[in-house]
């Protein structure tokens, strides 16, 4: 038996590009724009998860990772260059925000399903290990040590020191990358005692259809994207009208356009598959860091814009916090309910101080 294509996922692009033509011109109202979303994430996993089962893991988890990663970086530029205000932030509250997400929000989710459902879910502890390794090291030197440098004044690395850590951070991520999926990508796979469900028995798809999925997937994810930029705006009315800070915008942008990860981790965790899951989300995680800081730093220096990636001492508290509880919560090797719920907590924590500061 073979896994075919849907005919509503592969229709559900376009439906979602249209209504995107439609809030272009103020023609489609919120509700429609927020259908068109809700839609292309649907459509994304669905076609990911095609790929994946064609790939086989960890291949079909780091497609996935690298194209919502992608699109978000061209998202960022795009508002970096036509912000007038915020610019030099935004790719620091953008990836704070996405980090935050993935470690606190994701694998909380995650974490707490599969303890419900599956009371322990055992995973490789050395690829997870690894992974967790090169994310302290780049949120370290890209969020927090810019706080401590004294070549320039605040919260800002030099030109030197920012081209430096850009190819550091782009070193360490295809240095992952290449450990995953061919030096140790054993480390990544499921435990051989871990049962697979049916779905390990379908024929793996044509190459047709994963070529056609692959181009669907693109087209899904730049949907969700740019119909996230299309609600920008209603929700920083949103906020304002609620005197809320501006930060909050960042965050639900943030949230929309990691949907797709997020729908295909947790329906990865409810079939018993914690692995899938965490090859995800701290895959995401690292793709964000490693690609977006290389790129908006390429920005800074050919097109002359300031960049200030340093945290402030909330943010460093709670990213601090996070790095430890994570490395702690994934140290064994299995999971439980608890692990998801400190997560969870601490994700509550972030958002609820991220409103009132």
């Amino acid at each position: 038996m073979r896994k075919h294509l849907s005919s509503w996922a592969s229709w559900g692009p376009l439906v979602a590009w249209l209504v995107f033509a439609m809030a272009a011109v103020g023609a489609a109202p919120i509700a429609v724009v927020s259908f068109g979303v809700a839609l292309a994430v649907i459509c994304a996993v669905h076609h990911a998860e095609i790929i994946a089962h064609k790939l086989g893991e960890p291949f079909g988890t780091l497609v996935l990772a690298l194209a919502v990663t992608m699109i978000e970086v061209g998202l960022i530029l795009a508002l970096m260059t036509a912000a007038a205000d915020g610019a030099a932030s935004l790719a620091r509250d953008t990836v704070f925000a996405a980090v935050m997400i993935i470690l606190n929000g994701i694998i909380g989710v995650c974490l707490l399903i599969g303890g419900l459902f599956h009371r322990e879910q055992s995973f490789q502890q050395s690829g997870v290990s690894a992974a967790l390794a090169t994310i302290c090291a780049l949120t370290v030197l890209s969020l927090v040590l810019p706080n401590f440098t004294v070549s320039e004044p605040g919260p800002v690395y030099s030109n030197g020191q920012l081209a430096f850590v850009a190819i550091v951070s782009l070193v360490l991520y295809l240095t992952f990358v290449m450990v995953q999926t061919v030096r140790h990508r054993e480390y990544f796979l499921p435990p051989a005692s871990e049962t697979q469900d049916c779905e390990d028995t379908l024929d793996p798809p044509s190459n047709r259809t994963t070529a056609i999925s692959a181009v669907l997937l693109l087209a899904a994810l730049g949907a969700v994207v740019l119909l996230a930029k299309e609600l920008s705006k209603p929700l920083d009315d949103m906020v304002l009208s609620m005197g809320a800070p501006q930060a909050v915008v960042g965050v639900m942008i943030a949230v929309l356009v990691l949907l797709p990860e997020s729908v295909a981790a947790v329906r990865a965790a409810l079939r018993d598959r914690i692995q899938t899951s965490l090859n995800l989300a701290l895959g995401s995680a690292l793709a964000t860091i490693g690609l977006t800081i290389p790129a908006v730093a390429a920005l800074s220096l050919f097109a002359g814009l300031p960049i200030a990636l340093g945290l402030g001492s909330k943010g460093i508290v709670l990213l601090g916090l996070t790095l430890l509880v994570t490395t702690l919560s994934l140290g064994n090797g299995r999971t439980t309910v608890l692990q998801g719920v400190v997560h969870l907590v601490i994700f509550g924590v972030y958002l609820f101080t991220t409103i009132v500061p």
